[in-house]
Formats: C-alpha cells, sequence, structure tokens
C-alpha cells in the first residue's frame, strides 16, 4: 500500500523524521519496502494563468500564450509558445520560466519556435515527473494564486511510502488504520473520526434482499440524484489518489477510491437508471454471464457472490462491477453500496476468475464490519460537495446472527513473561492493548480484552503477546543469552545403527529407494489377498490410495519401472514404516519400522569373462545372513519353511521362500516373489526379496573376552547320509549342542546326491573343529567326542556314515 506522509500526518503528527517513521512501521510489522518524493526535483516553476492565446501563423498545432505570472514577471505578460490541446484563455497553469530547471537536468532557456519567442514552457504533469505520460498541461483550480511557486501550492516537498503488510493487518489498508498503529507506537492522539450524518433532501430508496446472509450479513444501499459526473475532481484530492498509485478517472469513481484509501473500506457505485426493481445479494445462478466493467464477458460460478437486481446480476460482490451497471458520462443518478462481505466467501474469488483488485484485496483479508454506515455518510458527503445532487436516506439490510463476534481474549501476566523473557508493567501493558483500541480489564495477573471489530487477527493470547511485544518495541527487550545445562546422550553400545544396515547393503551392490507409504491397491491385494489396508479418505490419485502393508508394495513396481527402461540387473533396498491393522490400537492400526530389499537380474554385471549367473535364492540369503551378522547373534537365528498359511505366502514362492526366526520369534522374511504376482506387476525374470523388522535387529550380542587358547586345534571331517527331508540346519544344531565349549567351528562344506547315495538321501560333509583352552586334546578325547556326535545323528535322524 502507498500513501502521503504529509496525508499520514494530517491524522496524527508525530516529532519524528521520514526516516525514523519508516524504521519504525517496519519494526511493529507493517515494512517499509520504499520511500520515495512525490515529485522529482524541480525549481522555477510558478502559477501562472493564459490571458491570451491564439494560432501560430506558421504551425497549425502550436498557439501562441501571453501569461500572467504576477509578482513573479514583474508585473509583465510572458510570451510562449505552447502545443497543448488544452491550451486555453483563462486557464490556470504551472509555468516554467527562463532559468527553470527540470527533472532531468532540463534548464529552460529563451527559444524561438517556428520564427516566435517563447520564455518559457507550460508544464504538464509528466514534465514535472509527476506522472509517466499526460493529456496535454497541467490544469491547475481557478484560485490558484499567481506567481506561487508549484512545488509550494502542490505541497510537493512530500515523500510517498511503501508499506508491505501481512495479510493478517487488514485494518492498515486505509490510512486511519496506519494512523492508528502510529499514535499507538508514539504514544499520540489520533484525530478522531467525525463524519456527520448527511441529512436526506430527497425520499427515493432502493429495496434490498439479503439472500445469501452467510456470505453477506449487512448491505447499505443510498441513492443520490441529480450529480453531475463530469464536475472536476478536487487536485487536493486527485493528488493523494496520485500519490497512492491510483488516477483519476472521475468524480464518483474518485471518491469511492479515496474513502477506499482514507478509510480502507471499499466502496462501489451503480448507474440508478439501469437498476431493475431492487437489490439481491445472491449466489450466482448455472451459467449465468456477466459482462465486467473492463468489457470481458465471464461466466459465473454458481458459489460466487453476486449483487443483482430483479432481472439480472450487476456486479461480482467485493471484486468487480458489471459494465452494463456502470457509471458514465450520461449518469445522473446514482446508487452507492456500502457492505461487509465474508473473508472466508471473498477469499479466492478474484482470482477465480483471473482478477485482482482494491476491493478484493481488502475484502479477502476482513474490513471493520462496523466500518459501513460511516463509509456510507463519508461518500455521500463528498460527492454531494464535489458533483452535486440530493441524497436520499440509507437502507440497510443486515442479519446480525452472521456478523462476526468480538472475542474476549485473556493474557496471563506468567505466559507474558515467559514468552517475552522480559519484565513489562502492568500499568504499560494496559496502556499498550487500550491504545490499541482493545477493551482492556486487569485482574489478578489476568488481562480480558475485547478484540475491536477491525482486528480480525487477534482471537488467541499469543496475538495479545505479539502485539504487547512489537508496540513495546523488539529493540527495547533485552539481548539475555538463554542458558542450558549439557547432559550427554545415551548411546547403549548394544544398539545398531539404521545406517549401519544401510551401509552393509550399499556395499554390497544395493541402492537405496524412498517410495511413497500410499500404495496401489491392485498390487498390494494381489501381494496379500487376506488383508485390507488403510484406505485414504482423499488420495493423491486412485492407485496412491491405501498404506502399505509392507515396502514390498513400493519396491517391486519400481524394479518393473526400472526394468521397463532397459535395467536388467536392479538391487533396492529401503527403510520405512508399514501399516498393519490392529484393532487393539487407540488409532485401529500399527506403525512398524521394516528394511526391505530386493533383486533381479545377474549376480554380476556384464563381462568379458564367464557367463553371467541369474540370482538366486541363495544370493539373496546371503545378503540377508550378512545384515543379521550384525546382530552377533547368528546361531539364534534359523530359516525356516514358510507354512502355507503365513501372511506372505500368497506374495512369495512357497518352494523358495523362507520365515526368519530369532529365538523362535518372527523376525522377516525372504524368497522368491511368486510366479503369479510377477505376472500381475509386470516383473521380468526371477525376483527376490527380504523384509526384515528393524526393531527385531537393532539390538546386538555385546562380546565377552575369553583368552585365546594356546593349545592347538584339531580338525575332523565326517560325512553322513541322511533322508532328503532331514534339514542340515537341525543337525548343525544338535551337533553344537554336543559339542559344547571344546567345539570353536563347525562347518557344512559339502552336499552330495549321485553316485553312491540311494535315491531320496543326501550326503552332508561336516567339519568340526575341536579345541580346548586348558590343555592339548588327546586323539581318544577328540574320538570321544566325534563318537558322541555320530552316535546323536543316528539315534535322532536314522543318519548313517558315509564309507
Amino acid at each position: 500500500m502507498k500513501f502521503s506522509e504529509k496525508w499520514l500526518r494530517e491524522w496524527v503528527n508525530p516529532s519524528i523524521s521520514t526516516n525514523e517513521l519508516s524504521e519504525q512501521l517496519s519494526m511493529a510489522g507493517l515494512e517499509v519496502d520504499g520511500v520515495e518524493p512525490a515529485a522529482a526535483d524541480f525549481t522555477g516553476v510558478v502559477v501562472g494563468e493564459v490571458v491570451e492565446c491564439g494560432k501560430h501563423p506558421e504551425a497549425d498545432k502550436l498557439q501562441i500564450t501571453k501569461i500572467n505570472v504576477g509578482t513573479a514577471g514583474d508585473g509583465e505578460l510572458i510570451d510562449i509558445v505552447c502545443g497543448a490541446k488544452n491550451c486555453r484563455l483563462g486557464l490556470k497553469v504551472a509555468v516554467a520560466m527562463v532559468g527553470a530547471v527540470l527533472p532531468g537536468d532540463f534548464k529552460i532557456k529563451k527559444a524561438k519556435l517556428r520564427g516566435q519567442p517563447s520564455f518559457g514552457m507550460l508544464c504538464s504533469w509528466s514534465e514535472l515527473g509527476m506522472a509517466d505520460d499526460s493529456d496535454g498541461i497541467l490544469e491547475l483550480p481557478n484560485d490558484a494564486p499567481l506567481g506561487t511557486d508549484v512545488r509550494e501550492y502542490l505541497d510537493l516537498n512530500d515523500q510517498i511510502i511503501e508499506i508491505d503488510l501481512t495479510p493478517n493487518r487488514s485494518d492498515c489498508l486505509g490510512i486511519l488504520g496506519v494512523a492508528r498503529e502510529v499514535g499507538v507506537l508514539n504514544n499520540e492522539d489520533v484525530k478522531a473520526l467525525n463524519v456527520k450524518d448527511v441529512p436526506m433532501s430527497i425520499e427515493d430508496k432502493v429495496s434490498i434482499e439479503l439472500e445469501a446472509p452467510t456470505s453477506c450479513p449487512r448491505y447499505l444501499g443510498r441513492v443520490v440524484k441529480g450529480i453531475n459526473v463530469n464536475a472536476t475532481t478536487p487536485l487536493w484530492m486527485t493528488e493523494k489518489l496520485r500519490r497512492s498509485g491510483i488516477r483519476s478517472i472521475d468524480p464518483v469513481v474518485d471518491i469511492t477510491n479515496f474513502v477506499l484509501l482514507e478509510l480502507g473500506h471499499p466502496m462501489h457505485a451503480f448507474d440508478l437508471s439501469k437498476i431493475e426493481g431492487g437489490i439481491k445479494v445472491r449466489l450466482a445462478n448455472k451459467d449465468e454471464k456477466l459482462v465486467l466493467l473492463d468489457e470481458s464477458e465471464v461466466k459465473l460460478y454458481e458459489k460466487t457472490l453476486v449483487i443483482a437486481d430483479h432481472n439480472k446480476p450487476l456486479a461480482i460482490a467485493g471484486v468487480f462491477g458489471g459494465l452494463n451497471s456502470g457509471v458514465t458520462t450520461e449518469t445522473k443518478d446514482v446508487l452507492l453500496e456500502s457492505a461487509f462481505f465474508s473473508p472466508v466467501t471473498m477469499a479466492g474469488a478474484a482470482r477465480r476468475y483471473g482478477l485482482h483488485t482494491d476491493a478484493s484485496h481488502r475484502y479477502e483479508r476482513g474490513v471493520d464490519f462496523k466500518l459501513q454506515r460511516t463509509a456510507m455518510e463519508r461518500a455521500t458527503q463528498l460527492l454531494l460537495e464535489i458533483a452535486g445532487g440530493e441524497a436520499g436516506p440509507i437502507v440497510e439490510a443486515v442479519n446480525n446472527d452472521e456478523l462476526p463476534k468480538e472475542p474476549v481474549v485473556s493474557l496471563r501476566r506468567e505466559r507474558l513473561d515467559r514468552v517475552l523473557g522480559h519484565v513489562i508493567s502492568d500499568e504499560e501493558v494496559t496502556t499498550i492493548l487500550s491504545r490499541l483500541g482493545l477493551d482492556v480489564s486487569f485482574e489478578n495477573g489476568t488481562w480480558s480484552a475485547i478484540s475491536p471489530s477491525f482486528r480480525f487477527d487477534i482471537n488467541i493470547e499469543e496475538d495479545l503477546i505479539e502485539e504487547v511485544a512489537r508496540v513495546y518495541g523488539y529493540n527495547n527487550i533485552p539481548n539475555i543469552a538463554p542458558t542450558a545445562s549439557l547432559k550427554m546422550p545415551s548411546h547403549p553400545e548394544k544398539n545398531i545403527e539404521k545406517n549401519v544396515f544401510s551401509s552393509t547393503l550399499v556395499d554390497l551392490g544395493y541402492q537405496e529407494a524412498i517410495t511413497y507409504s500410499f500404495v496401489d491397491p491392485k498390487v498390494q491385494s494381489a501381494l496379500f489377498p487376506n488383508e485390507s489396508g488403510l484406505v485414504l479418505p482423499h488420495p493423491i490419485s486412485a492407485d496412491m490410495s491405501v498404506m502399505r502393508l509392507s515396502l514390498w508394495s513400493g519396491l517391486l513396481p519400481a524394479v518393473s519401472n526400472n526394468q521397463k527402461r532397459q535395467q536388467s540387473r536392479v538391487r533396492l533396498f529401503e527403510t520405512g514404516l508399514r501399516f498393519l491393522p490392529d484393532t487393539n490400537s487407540e488409532m485401529n492400526i500399527r506403525q512398524e519400522a521394516m528394511l526391505a530389499g530386493v533383486i533381479s537380474g545377474t549376480v554380476n554385471g556384464e563381462y568379458w569373462d564367464g557367463n553371467p549367473r541369474a540370482v538366486d535364492f541363495y544370493d539373496i540369503k546371503g545378503d540377508v545372513e550378512a545384515l543379521l551378522a550384525k546382530t552377533a547373534s547368528v546361531g539364534n537365528i534359523e530359516f525356516l519353511p514358510m507354512a502355507s498359511g503365513d501372511r506372505n505366502s500368497a506374495a512369495l514362492h512357497p518352494g523358495q521362500s523362507a520365515q526368519i526366526t530369532r529365538n523362535g520369534n518372527v523376525i522377516g522374511y525372504v524368497g522368491a516373489v511368486h510366479p503369479q504376482i510377477e505376472k500381475t506387476i509386470g516383473l521380468n525374470g526371477k525376483t527376490f526379496v527380504f523384509e526384515l523388522i528393524l526393531s527385531e535387529i537393532e539390538v546386538r550380542n555385546l562380546p565377552d573376552a575369553k583368552p585365546v587358547s594356546k593349545y592347538p586345534s584339531n580338525r575332523r571331517d565326517i560325512a553322513v547320509v541322511v533322508k532328503e527331508a532331514v534339514n542340515a540346519g537341525e543337525i548343525l544344531k544338535e551337533i553344537k549342542n554336543i559339542g559344547g565349549n571344546q567345539l570353536v567351528d563347525l562347518n557344512l562344506f559339502d552336499v552330495y546326491r549321485g553316485e553312491g547315495i540311494e535315491d531320496g538321501n543326501k550326503s552332508l560333509a561336516i567339519s568340526l573343529v575341536l579345541q580346548d583352552v586348558e590343555k592339548t586334546l588327546e586323539e581318544q578325547d577328540i574320538s570321544t567326542k566325534i563318537d558322541q556326535v555320530v552316535n546323536m545323528l543316528t539315534d535322532k535322524f536314522d543318519a548313517t556314515l558315509r564309507q
């Protein structure tokens, strides 16, 4: 918002400079974007009067004038050649005398134009640096005193201040609001807003109906008849408009714009002769159209609030007037409008049509809902003074139930001190709040304040704290460094950081992926047909409408996406949450942190030597074992065949998958993706996946220091023949139990099926390393331990030694 500093000082005039005022406004939250002079520098320009005006004998477009500049010309008339079309006899003009210096360091000298002497120049707005362009020379009022310096007469030793307001400070979108702020900041009184009621001289009025009271709870209208639209807007008003960035158009428009700038309240005027019946404030009808003042036609949305008569829409409420109801040069009678439109209704109303107006800018932020009658009286007063006419009564339609309420907000002394870190006296806090326009009372360490109608942004305790702080002055609050005691955070050595697992997988050739937590319901139902994920009420799209039950729901489509882009070898992993239904949870859902991975394609990248081998179950099982090795409890972890009724049974191949357990608790799964799932998702070739519950593997066993044995170790190999169905892992587990502390290493190093082995059997070659920390093991000791192992295998697994 732009405004003239001198205009502001008409309301409140603190004894501070322009720079101090700008700094003060910025520190109070009304950021000053710029300060510029009201006019460019020029000297030697005075008020003159055209006393003679005739055609130039040598040029049709030039005129020869004689100008009376009073005492500035020592009583003599000045000959000046002028080319402006609006130059005429009796006109008061701005005369640049010989020796004057205009903007751009343009010096006025004696000259001859087409043979005729010219001793100066009649200036336009643009030549004085007060406008970008102009149609003719500057026309001054008839009562402008001759010979007066134009800078002094127009009061051009002024500054234009532009402030950038945050959306919550709509109360400062008018001189009245800014003056209130300056008055509070400087403890100065602001000129009282004393607008007298204009007596009605006619009985003419227009009926008003509120058909959408929620959007417009208050609407005022007043008929003014017999106005002169072609009257000249006073120079004082056009100058204030110009310095606020608004061009003068005609008295009616200028007055409504002036009231908008002065009070911060938008107004509009309709041509009374174009209104059929009365006024209806309603929502637009389906497929209704309106031609706007800029001659563009818009199709109105059904939720758009419009001002209409009994037959047609007249304007988009609070945004833009209609062409067919606007004031023209032929208008004699007008209907003035002053209304309160709900900010919720106005929010986005202008942008919906690609518009942005000064009125919509204010209405969508909120205007004072008690200011409508004052604005109407002020506009009527100015209109009668400038354009004449007779005013009728004010007709008001109001729904008090829909008008905003003035909230009562409490501020606790203790809360104020804690937030500010500084104590401001009770009296000063009360004074600050009172000068801001709040009705304040203080009792038992708590202020109760009623927010004024022009402050939509004061609703909670923190709002009052902000007001006190900024008016008191942020610079006046002392800088006190906060004190804090440092405490060493606890990092138990047994905890494994998540990045340890990530680094391990990266070292194994995986790349980290990040997928959405909401996934395609078709993919998820294929993976988990017996479980239902949480359905989002407002999904981004149909294929991202349910919360994932597993990280596979996002990783497998990512593999397919890569394969379609000629990436045949894919290794991805991801850490994230899965969301499982849980009736025992308050939200009926349980979140679990998971680590998942997927591999596809060949074991290694393409190379010149050897045939590339496709990945298999044991490749991904080895990667999982590398992760589980970080827990230092591999002996407690088992890979077991997955039961047919398991939740992952539909997702994984029944013969190439395993359930991973730790001390009997399921901690994850590994295996090949089911062929049907591969087809559904569009995977190319065998794909293997794993998924681990992070909380189950984030704690490791800490090693216990033991002395290194000084005695030699002894290795013995045995080969046993067992049934094909016997699990090698169970055999190794039982051997560990028999071996005790002397068994320091155990390894299955060969599995044989073929010649010499009956069908349905297999040969397992197992190495055992025995060592004692106290003595050298004798052959008899070793043989006894091996015999115990063989006997156990024979009894428990029906195993026989292979000859």
